[in-house]
């Protein structure tokens, strides 16, 4: 019910804005603003969106040895990264299925900032409290903060503005590709989940409106707007981006989504070393290829692909592209088919066969760094 559903502090300002509002991992959240979710998508290749995203969770792990014990957890190795960079990286099972993908912020060696998706924050927060040693302690910030996600060519002007009068000193000039800063109680991290270049805003919850508002006013006067989690959506598919429960899930590994490189092989441990070590030795029984249409139709999440006739994978997300104008798709294809890149396939579209080509994600360039 619509009733049971969390809500981000700003959204009194997206129904004030007439966005549709939609169920998301247990949150009522913008799907779309009235010009729709073309036009949102298109300004944040060209110009610059702002997307209200408070519905990821906010874990803090803090205590002596807290960024060590999340190394012993998590798939990437941590000691690549030094305080104040974020790190992608993946919450396996016992089996080598992934329960979540996360983002880490290392703020110390005691001290650890982890966003999961939504949906599965409550599973992550048991997970580390059931391991959590002596000291350090696991807290559920999801309520205490929100997340803003400013993503386009036009984002760093944005970013700047709002924080340049702050500390005194241009913040944004200064972050690398997935680096943070923390100015005047907000945090700011140079990623995002579209493929162009971008910032996502972690700020207390009092503080949401204040930002949001000031953002949407600096993208307005550049031909920027609010965008929701449809655009979200298609953009982060003509990435080849994955999307847990999609792409990832108990039963897609690392390896068959092409995320093998967001786990450090070397670590003497994390959950799943021994079965993901096994399959990387045997080799996955499917991979993740991208798909493009090229007869008339869009592919959809859950439909077969056909090569000569035989069934030899399925499709995990698909949509229309704006940016291409076609149809595109991610899709799970069975490594003994004999299916690769420049090769054709058939999706079937509720009985109609869409001809596409098999591609190497991603569908248009990446602008991130």
């Amino acid at each position: 019910m619509e009733s049971d559903l969390l809500t981000s502090p700003l959204h009194d300002r997206h129904t004030a804005l007439g966005a549709s509002m939609g169920a998301f991992g247990g949150w009522s959240m913008p799907l779309s603003y009235p010009d729709g979710t073309v036009a949102e998508h298109t300004a944040v290749r060209t110009a610059v969106g702002v997307f209200d995203v408070s519905h990821l969770g906010k874990l803090s792990i803090a205590g002596p040895g807290a960024a060590a014990f999340v190394d012993r957890c998590f798939s990437a190795d941590m000691g690549r990264i030094e305080p104040g960079q974020a790190q992608y990286n993946l919450v396996c099972t016992d089996t080598g299925g992934v329960v979540d993908d996360v983002i880490v912020y290392l703020v110390d060696a005691d001290d650890v900032l982890v966003l999961p998706n939504a949906a599965n924050a409550a599973e992550v927060a048991r997970l580390l409290r059931a391991e959590a040693p002596a000291g350090v302690e696991v807290l559920d910030r999801h309520r205490d903060l929100a997340v803003l996600a400013v993503q386009g060519p036009r984002s760093p002007e944005l970013v700047g503005d709002l924080l340049g009068p702050l500390n005194g000193r241009n913040v944004v000039e200064a972050l690398g590709y997935m680096a943070f800063t923390v100015a005047d109680d907000v945090w700011v991290c140079r990623t995002g989940y579209t493929g162009e270049r971008g910032y996502e805003l972690i700020v207390p919850a009092a503080r949401a409106g204040e930002v949001w508002d000031a953002l949407l006013a600096g993208a307005q006067r550049v031909g920027g707007r609010p965008a929701g989690l449809a655009a979200r959506d298609t953009l982060r598919t003509e990435m080849g981006y994955p999307l847990h429960g999609q792409e990832l899930t108990t039963a897609i590994s690392p390896l068959q989504a092409g995320s093998s490189w967001a786990v450090g092989w070397s670590k003497p441990a994390f959950w799943g070393r021994e079965a993901l070590l096994a399959e990387k030795q045997a080799g996955p029984a499917r991979r993740l290829r991208g798909l493009r249409a090229t007869g008339r139709g869009v592919p959809r999440a859950g439909m077969d692909v056909l090569s000569g006739g035989k069934r030899v994978g399925v499709t995990t997300s698909g949509t229309f592209s704006p940016t291409l104008r076609t149809g595109i798709a991610l899709a799970l294809i069975d490594s003994d088919a004999g299916v690769g890149v420049d090769d054709q396939v058939v999706v079937d579209v509720r009985g109609r066969e869409l001809a596409c080509t098999v591609v190497k994600p991603p569908f248009v360039p990446s602008h991130v760094r």
